[in-house]
Parts: C-alpha cells; sequence; structure tokens
C-alpha cells in the first residue's frame, strides 16, 4: 500500500473514532436526564382535586429507606380502594380525572406518588427497582385505613405508572386487580421510540448511548427492563391493559405483548384513535368510566 493513502486511511480512522467519542460523550446529558428528576426541574400540578369538589386528605409515608413520600387519599364510600400511580416524571394531578371518576362510583382512591416525582423526596428514577419500596409503603397506608377492606384494594397507572403497578401487583398476591393504562413492555423499546420522536435521529445508535450513561448515573440494567416478565406472574388475579392506537410514546403493540403474556383472568381495549394516557378524555371518557369500573366492579366488589 501506497504510504499517501497509508496515512489517508490512518487520518479518516482517527477522524471517525474521534466522531463517534463526541458523539457518544454527548449522549451523557441525555442519559442522566433520563433517570434525574431534581425537585427544583419539577413542573407544578396543574391539576387539583379541590376543583372537582371532592373531600379528600392530604397524606404522607415513609419509605423503608427513609423518604418521604405526598399523596392525596380520597376516603372509601363502598370499602374498595385503588392505589392511582402516575406517570414518569408526571405527579398527582395527572390522575385526577380517574379519581374523580371512580369516587363517583364509592372507590376510595389512593393518589400515590413515587421517589424523584411531584413534591417526594429523591431524585433519581430507577423505573421499579427502589419504586417497589414506594407503593409498599402507600399499600401499608391503605391497610391502616377503617374505610378499605384490605382483601378488595386494586392499583391503577398510567405510563410507567402502569409498568410499576404491574411490577408491584406480581410480588404482593394482596392486590386483586390491576389496571394498566399505556404501560410499556420493553423499556428499551420507549427510548428507541423517544430518540426518534423528539431528534428525527435514528434509534440506533443514539438510543443505546443514553441508556448506557443512564444505567451508570442509576446503577442498574435499564436495557432490559420488561414488564412482560412481571405480569405473567399476576394471573389468577385479573389483569385490563388498556393503550391508545394512536400512542406515539409508547407503541400500541406493548399493551398486546403485555395481553399475551398475561394469565387469566385478562382484558385487553386498544382504541385507535386514542393518545398516550388518553383514554380517561373525550371522546372515550364514558367508555373508559364503563370498562375501568365495570372491572373493579367485577372484581374488588363494587357497587
Amino acid at each position: 500500500m501506497k504510504k499517501w493513502l497509508r496515512v489517508t486511511l490512518i487520518v479518516v480512522v482517527v477522524v471517525l473514532v474521534v466522531a463517534v467519542l463526541g458523539v457518544f460523550l454527548m449522549m451523557r446529558p441525555q442519559g442522566i436526564e433520563l433517570v434525574r428528576h431534581p425537585i427544583e426541574e419539577r413542573e407544578p400540578l396543574e391539576e387539583w382535586l379541590d376543583d372537582y369538589g371532592v373531600s379528600y386528605e392530604d397524606v404522607a409515608v415513609t419509605t423503608e429507606d427513609g423518604l418521604n413520600l405526598v399523596g392525596w387519599y380520597i376516603p372509601s364510600q363502598n370499602g374498595a380502594a385503588v392505589i392511582a400511580q402516575h406517570g414518569y416524571k408526571g405527579d398527582r394531578g395527572d390522575l385526577v380525572v380517574t379519581a374523580v371518576l371512580l369516587q363517583r362510583h364509592g372507590y376510595g382512591v389512593l393518589l400515590s406518588t413515587v421517589r424523584a416525582h411531584d413534591q417526594s423526596d429523591g431524585d433519581l428514577i430507577t423505573f421499579g427497582k427502589e419504586e417497589m419500596k414506594d407503593l409498599e409503603a402507600w399499600y401499608q397506608y391503605l391497610l391502616t385505613r377503617d374505610d378499605v377492606d384490605p382483601d378488595r384494594i386494586g392499583i391503577l397507572g398510567e405510563s410507567m405508572g402502569g409498568a410499576l403497578s404491574i411490577q408491584y401487583a406480581a410480588q404482593n398476591p394482596n392486590i386483586k386487580a390491576v389496571v394498566a393504562h399505556s404501560a410499556f413492555a420493553r423499556f428499551a423499546d420507549t427510548v428507541n421510540i423517544g430518540v426518534e420522536r423528539q431528534t428525527g435521529l435514528p434509534a440506533f445508535p443514539f438510543a443505546p448511548m443514553i441508556l448506557f450513561w443512564a444505567e451508570r448515573e442509576a446503577d442498574m440494567d435499564i436495557s432490559s427492563i420488561d414488564t412482560t416478565k412481571w405480569i405473567s406472574q399476576i394471573s389468577p388475579r385479573p389483569v385490563f391493559i388498556l393503550h391508545g392506537g394512536a400512542d406515539e410514546d409508547i407503541s400500541a403493540d406493548s399493551g398486546q405483548k403485555l395481553y399475551d403474556a398475561a394469565g387469566e383472568p385478562k382484558e385487553l381495549w386498544v382504541e385507535p384513535g386514542a393518545v398516550h394516557h388518553g383514554l380517561e378524555e373525550e371522546p372515550f371518557e364514558s367508555e373508559f368510566e364503563r370498562r375501568v369500573v365495570g372491572f373493579f366492579d367485577q372484581y374488588l366488589g363494587g357497587e
């Protein structure tokens, strides 16, 4: 090989290596942002139970590792209660409409929060690794309530909250019914969608780079998170999977994968025109009420 050609190839390789390394380092802030959510960066609540004239209590719990979590509780009128869990970088206000709907049918509703969200302690999101401690603390709170029959507790979550609800129900056999709205199956697939939608760039190689940095920041294997392994453990308790066919954040395929992995009894509702956790909104609100309340009435013994 001629000297000039060899030198040219070496220069090209060096430039490519530097470019790849540069892009790799540029993904580090995105990886950190994926798992860090300090309180000063959180958005204020947009929805409040006060706006709906619902009687509720401000409540708080302390996790086994010492974090203080805040929430709202609507007392039960029928002895049954539902834990309502918000999604990724969300808050209590995200499930106010659903909580009011359930309250109208007599259910107690615990609008829970997890670490690094709302006004709760912590700033690291671990997608279930540590959040199971949070949901356990909220479950233990419900056991202290005189208005709640401990054999009639269900859980409903949206987006990441749906995945957390599935994981927690798999670990706690006393959760009698599960509703997961717009939950992800594989978290890596959701990151791929996010990269493509927000940047217009292909998922590969950027999504793996982001996950690399996120995993080092959170000290966990995030890319292998797969909710289907949890949902398969819930049966014979019932699960209801809801998903919007127009969901641009978490593919509707996730809903189908979760349904396929679940044991009986199980239900699936994929609404073609609905966006990400948009089934509780018009024009689907009435059908959402009929299906979700009917599900909890059947398995928690509501009205």
